[in-house]
């Protein structure tokens, strides 16, 4: 199982967590499945879909997955009998039906369709580093991020953590492509997106084209800043890396993927295992060089 985006975290204080204690706690608040008068629920999950174990282990790197459970209840059908209801009662007492009724009807409707209604299953893989003081979370939106985050915290009672970077990263992004300072194993894609510094500036997206042509730097000369930049790192990934550090569409080449090969899919659990151990080296590599290159140690 490959991550796809990244929100990259640095632990702030040293953990002593053991992965028995981790896994004991976790057990606590394990995934069950929603009862017939739940919308939804959330809990761990084993990170390989199948046994008993909450964690996956791998040269020290923790694999931690938050599933969640949801029940499929569309507003329209909802909203479709209400009216229904509404109108019949409106027709029977000549009365109309107050936004408190109508509350309270909606209630029962909602609670007499969600045991029939379909469940939705969800997951949020993320990895703890604690000899790394790294937290991976494999989400694109910063809400899911602090949902892993929360139940991490709230299963080990602490979780101290902090944006990667706590700073906009733009004017260095920038100066890659006004100063040419492009760092020597990063190759700059084809694709970017510029805006300028007020919330109400143009956004121009930029996609099959070089970012050296003259189009781009006249962009850059009215003032726009990078807020996101196509890149590939090292040879070994490929990534859409965004102004606060989110990395998006986030992939792997094959240079790194056929490192695996000699271990058949009939063999799923190991080539879970080894697919891990490569993958979350790789992002803890790639963590660790823009800490470097961003001057991170330095906030």
């Amino acid at each position: 199982m490959w991550f796809k985006n990244l929100k990259l975290f640095a632990i702030t204080q040293p953990l002593d967590w053991q992965e028995s204690d981790i896994e004991d706690n976790l057990k606590s608040f394990a995934f069950r499945p929603c009862n017939s008068q739940e919308l939804s629920t959330m809990g761990f999950a084993s990170p390989f879909q199948t046994g008993d174990s909450l964690i996956h282990s791998a040269q020290g790197r923790i694999w931690i997955t938050l599933k969640k459970q949801e029940r499929i209840l569309p507003a329209v059908v909802v909203n479709t009998e209400l009216a229904e209801k509404v109108a019949q009662i409106e027709a029977d007492t000549g009365s109309p039906v107050g936004k408190k009724a109508q509350q309270d009807l909606k209630q029962e409707i909602v609670q007499r369709l969600l045991p029939q209604a379909f469940t939705k299953n969800s997951y949020i893989h993320g990895f703890i580093s604690t000899k790394d003081n790294l937290v991976v979370v494999d989400a694109s939106a910063d809400g899911k991020a602090e949902a892993f985050l929360a139940m991490v915290r709230k299963a080990m009672t602490t979780l101290p953590v902090v944006p990667l970077s706590r700073n906009s990263i733009r004017a260095e992004l920038t100066s890659w492509l006004n100063d040419d300072a492009v760092p020597n194993d990063v190759v700059l894609l084809e694709e970017a997106e510029f805006r300028g510094q007020g919330e109400q500036d143009s956004v121009v997206r930029v996609k099959n084209q070089e970012l050296s042509d003259e189009e781009i730097l006249q962009h850059l000369s009215a003032g726009k800043f990078v807020h996101k930049l196509a890149i590939e790192w090292n040879e070994t990934l490929s990534a859409m890396l965004e102004e606060d550090m989110s990395v998006k569409r986030l992939k792997f080449t094959d240079v790194i993927k056929e490192q695996n090969d000699d271990i058949t899919k009939e063999d799923k659990l190991a080539r879970l295992d080894a697919d891990f151990a490569l993958m979350s080296g790789e992002i803890v590599r790639f963590a660790q060089w823009l800490k470097t290159t961003f001057e991170l140690d330095e906030e």
